[in-house]
C-alpha cells in the first residue's frame, strides 16, 4: 500500500517515515511537509526509489491534493504544536490544525482512500480533576492548540462518515525521546538538556501537574499500527501511552536529576502557569493489541546518551526552542 504521512519530516514523523519502509505491507511513502519546522535531513537514510517528497502547505488544498493521489492510508501529523505557545498565534494555529486537516480530510474523500489517522493529544482534557481520564472524558482545552485539536477531530469524524472511509484519532500522551527530528520544547528533552549543561531544572508552578508520557518511537509505532491495522483500531477516539507512565513534573525532574547522578537545583516558579494536568487511562488502548514499549527512566537514560555524543549543533538547537511546560 501507499502511506501519505503529511509532515513527516517533523518530531514524529522523521521515526515514523523509516518505520513504515521497513514494513513489508508498505510499497510506498509519500511525506508532505512545508519544511517551516521541519527538514529534509531528518529524512537521510530513508531516500529511494519507495519514498516520494512532496513540498507543500496543508493550508493549500492543492498541495493536499497532490500528495493524496493514488494514496490508501493516510497519517495526518502535520500541526502546529507546542501548546503553551499557541496562545500568541491563535489564527495561524488553526489554519493550520484546523483548516489543514480539513484539507486533508477533503482528499482523502475525493481519493477514497482506505484510512486516516489522525494526530490529536491529551492535551485537550485541560485540567482535570479525575486521575482516570479516559476517551468518555469531555475534553476541556486551554490554549488554541488544543482547542484545534479537539474540533479537527470531530471533522475527522464527519467526513470518515461522508466519504465511507475508515478514521481515528490518537490523543497521544506528551513525548520525549531522540529522533532525527528531535524537539527541545519537551519537558523531558528539556530537562534532561539542562542538566547536562549544568543549569537548574524550572518548573512551572508547585509541579503537582500531572502529564502522561510515551517515548517518539513508540508514539511513532502507534501511528503505524494504526494506520495499517484499521480494523483494530474501531473507536473514533484512543488515548495512547501507559497508565503507569503518568507522571508528575516535580517527578519528571526528580527522576532527570537522579539519572545524571547530580544535585542540580530544582526551582520552583510558584507564580507561573503549569499549563493543563490531566492523569489519563489507556484501558481502551489494550484493546487494539498495540501497547507502548519504552519506560520514561530508558528513554532519559537514551537521551543523555545521545546529547553526551552530539555536538555544538544539537546544543545551539536545544537552546533556540522554548520550553512547552
Amino acid at each position: 500500500m501507499r502511506v501519505l504521512v503529511t509532515g513527516g519530516c517533523g518530531y514524529i514523523g522523521s521515526v515514523l517515515v523509516p518505520q513504515l519502509l521497513e514494513d513489508e505491507a508498505v510499497s510506498e511513502v509519500v511525506v508532505l511537509d512545508s519544511l517551516v519546522s521541519g527538514s529534509p535531513r531528518t529524512l537521510m537514510g530513508s531516500v529511494g526509489d519507495d519514498l516520494e517528497f512532496v513540498r507543500g502547505d496543508i493550508r493549500n488544498y492543492g498541495d493536499v491534493e497532490t500528495a493524496m493521489r493514488d494514496v490508501d492510508r493516510v497519517i495526518h501529523l502535520a500541526a502546529i504544536t507546542g501548546a503553551s505557545s499557541t496562545h500568541d498565534r491563535r489564527d495561524e494555529t488553526f489554519a493550520v490544525n484546523y483548516d489543514g486537516t480539513e484539507n486533508v480530510v477533503t482528499a482523502a474523500g475525493k481519493f477514497d482512500v482506505d484510512s486516516v489517522v489522525f494526530a490529536s493529544s491529551c492535551n485537550n482534557y485541560g485540567r482535570a480533576a479525575s486521575r482516570n481520564i479516559d476517551e468518555t472524558t469531555t475534553p476541556e482545552p486551554l490554549n488554541p492548540y488544543a482547542e484545534s485539536k479537539v474540533q479537527a477531530e470531530e471533522l475527522v469524524n464527519d467526513a470518515a462518515a461522508e466519504h465511507g472511509f475508515d478514521a481515528t484519532s490518537l490523543r497521544m500522551s506528551t513525548n520525549y525521546g531522540y529522533s532525527p527530528g528531535v524537539r527541545f520544547n519537551l519537558v523531558v528533552n528539556h530537562f534532561v538538556f539542562r542538566g547536562l549543561t549544568d543549569r537548574p531544572l524550572t518548573v512551572y508552578g508547585d509541579g503537582n501537574n500531572w502529564r502522561p508520557f510515551i517515548h517518539v518511537q513508540d508514539a511513532a509505532r502507534a501511528y503505524k499500527h494504526a494506520a495499517l491495522h484499521p480494523d483494530q483500531w474501531a473507536h473514533d477516539v484512543y488515548n495512547v501511552g501507559s497508565t503507569d507512565q503518568n507522571y508528575q513534573i516535580s517527578d519528571i525532574a526528580e527522576l532527570v536529576n537522579r539519572e545524571l547522578d547530580s544535585e542540580l537545583e530544582i526551582t520552583y516558579l510558584e507564580d507561573e502557569q503549569p499549563g493543563p494536568s490531566y492523569h489519563v487511562n489507556f484501558d481502551r488502548l489494550s484493546e487494539t493489541g498495540f501497547e507502548p514499549e519504552w519506560t520514561l527512566r530508558d528513554g532519559v537514560c537514551d537521551l543523555i546518551a545521545q546529547f553526551e555524543g552530539s555536538g555544538t549543533e544539537l546544543q545551539s538547537a536545544a537552546i533556540t526552542q522554548p520550553i512547552n511546560p
